[in-house]
């Protein structure tokens, strides 16, 4: 794959909450990025810094997989993905998604109030997605 990792972010941050505004969209590249700069856990093993070792890492990111109707693939970002993307590569995120590592939409009202395993302590639900930042568990994965 030759996207660059502006493109690859900017791609996933299309597909995975285009429809969430802004800080949905912020608030899913903060995720990302909190992932490619973890110093500790299984993100720090597998990242080790590297946007595509987290991007394509098995069974993270719905819109990885070859056979989602709605993939990297088949998006175009646009000016606003890129910006958004570059936002986060800057370092910025927003304050209450903070260190969040995990983020899904639970099709529900509601969000549970710990990520599966309770690897994840929920922090804030952003449009249609609930964010959850790591807890000790995280640390022994």
């Amino acid at each position: 794959m030759a996207y660059s990792d502006a493109e690859l972010l900017a791609r996933l941050i299309q597909c995975e909450a285009g429809g969430e505004g802004d800080n949905g969209m912020k608030a899913v590249a903060g995720v990302v990025m909190n992932r490619v700069r973890a110093t500790r856990g299984e993100y720090a093993r597998i990242g080790r810094g590297n946007l595509r070792n987290i991007v394509f890492q098995r069974g993270q990111f719905q819109c990885i997989n070859d056979y989602a109707m709605q993939s990297i693939y088949n998006m175009t970002p646009a000016a606003v993905h890129y910006e958004i993307a570059e936002w986060a590569f800057a370092g910025n995120r927003l304050s209450e998604v903070g260190d969040a590592l995990w983020f899904f939409n639970p099709f529900s009202p509601t969000c549970p109030g710990n990520f599966p395993g309770l690897v994840g302590r929920f922090v804030a639900r952003i449009g249609d997605h609930c964010f959850y930042a790591p807890t000790e568990a995280y640390y022994s994965t």
